[in-house]
C-alpha cells in the first residue's frame, strides 16, 4: 500500500463479540465483573493467609503465590477494557495503550505459562524424590525460578511490541477482539503480516509448549512414581491431589494451542466461537486456581476453618 493510502491512528476500539446484540450487554459485563471479583476475591484470600502465616511460608506456596500475582495481574490486564466496553460503552483505547496492553497480556500469560511448569517440577520433585526434596526444592533455588519466570516473561513481548509500534497502519482501527493482542493489532497493519507473525507465532509455541513438555514429563514421572506405591489410599489421595491441577493446566495450555494453530493454518471458525474459547482460557484459570491450589490444600483448608471457628466463637450470642 502506498503511503498516501495510509492514515495515522491515533486511537482504537476495543469491539468484543461482534455478533453479541445489544441488549446483551449488561448482562455480559455483569457476568465478567463477576468473573473478576471472584477472581480478585480467591486469590486475594490466599494471598493475605500467605503473608499472616509463617507456616505457609515455604517452596511449595511460594509457588502458588506467584501464580497468584501472575493470575490477578493478567485478569486486571484483559478484562478492565471489555467490562468498559460492555458497562459503558467505552470501547476506546489510544494508539500507546493498545501496545501497553498488548504487552502485558503476552508478558503475564507467558510467566504463568513458566509459573505453572515449576509448580509440575517442585510436584515431582515433592512425590519422586521426598527424601532429597527440601534440599533441592530451597527457598534460595525457589526464588531464582520465580525471579528468572519474571525475567524471561519479558523477551518475548518486549520483542514484539518493538517490532509492531513502528508499523504503518491503516484507516481501520477496529480490533475484534476483546483485548489488543498481538495479532489483532497487527492485522491492522499496511503491510504483509507473514514477516512479523512467523516469530510471534514461534515465540508462542515455545513459551506454550517448552513449559508444557515439563508438565508433563513431570506428572508423567509422578504417575509412574504413584503406580509403585503398594497402598490404594496412598494412590487416590495422591491422584486426588494432582487431578484438579492437571484439569486447570489442561484448560490452560490446550485450548491456547488450539487457537494458535486454528489461526495460522487456516481453520475456518466463527470469530464469536473463537473469543469465547480465548476469554474461556483467559478467564476461567485465574478464577478457578484458588480452588484448585489453595483451597483444596489441607493446610490451607486447617487455617481457613481455624480462621472461621475462632470468628464464630467470638460472636456474643444473642437471646
Amino acid at each position: 500500500m502506498s503511503v498516501g493510502n495510509v492514515s495515522f491512528i491515533k486511537d482504537f476500539v476495543i469491539v468484543g463479540f461482534p455478533g453479541l446484540q445489544p441488549h446483551y450487554y449488561g448482562l455480559v459485563s455483569a457476568l465478567l465483573f463477576f468473573v473478576y471479583v471472584f477472581t480478585l476475591v480467591g486469590n486475594a484470600l490466599f494471598f493475605m493467609l500467605f503473608v499472616t502465616t509463617k507456616s505457609l511460608q515455604k517452596p511449595v506456596y511460594y509457588c502458588i503465590i506467584n501464580l497468584v500475582v501472575g493470575d490477578v495481574l493478567f485478569s486486571t490486564t484483559t478484562l478492565s477494557k471489555i467490562i468498559s466496553r460492555y458497562w459503558f460503552q467505552d470501547g476506546t483505547i489510544s494508539f500507546l495503550g493498545c501496545f501497553v496492553q498488548m504487552f502485558f497480556v503476552h508478558y503475564f500469560g507467558s510467566v504463568c505459562s513458566i509459573i505453572l511448569a515449576v509448580i509440575a517440577i517442585d510436584r515431582y520433585a515433592a512425590i519422586c524424590y521426598p527424601l532429597q526434596y527440601h534440599s533441592i526444592m530451597t527457598n534460595q533455588n525457589v526464588l531464582i525460578l520465580f525471579f528468572g519466570s519474571w525475567i524471561l516473561g519479558l523477551l518475548g513481548p518486549m520483542a514484539m511490541v518493538i517490532r509492531a509500534y513502528p508499523l504503518p497502519y491503516c484507516a481501520e482501527n477496529t480490533i475484534i477482539h476483546c483485548y489488543c493482542d498481538h495479532v489483532s493489532i497487527t492485522t491492522l497493519a499496511c503491510i504483509d503480516r507473514s514477516l512479523y507473525s512467523i516469530p510471534a507465532l514461534i515465540y508462542a509455541f515455545a513459551i506454550l509448549l517448552v513449559p508444557f513438555a515439563v508438565i508433563i514429563f513431570s506428572y508423567c514421572s509422578i504417575f509412574l512414581a504413584v503406580m509403585q506405591i503398594s497402598g490404594t489410599q496412598g494412590k487416590m489421595k495422591t491422584f486426588s491431589t494432582c487431578s484438579p491441577q492437571l484439569i486447570i493446566i489442561a484448560l490452560y495450555f490446550l485450548p491456547r494451542l488450539f487457537n494458535y494453530l486454528s489461526v495460522n493454518i487456516g481453520i475456518k471458525i466463527s470469530t464469536d466461537l473463537r473469543l469465547v474459547i480465548i476469554m474461556m482460557y483467559s478467564v476461567l484459570p485465574p478464577m478457578i486456581n484458588p480452588l484448585i491450589y489453595c483451597l483444596r490444600t489441607e493446610e490451607v483448608k486447617k487455617l481457613l476453618s481455624r480462621q472461621f471457628q475462632k470468628k464464630h466463637i467470638g460472636i456474643p450470642l444473642r437471646i
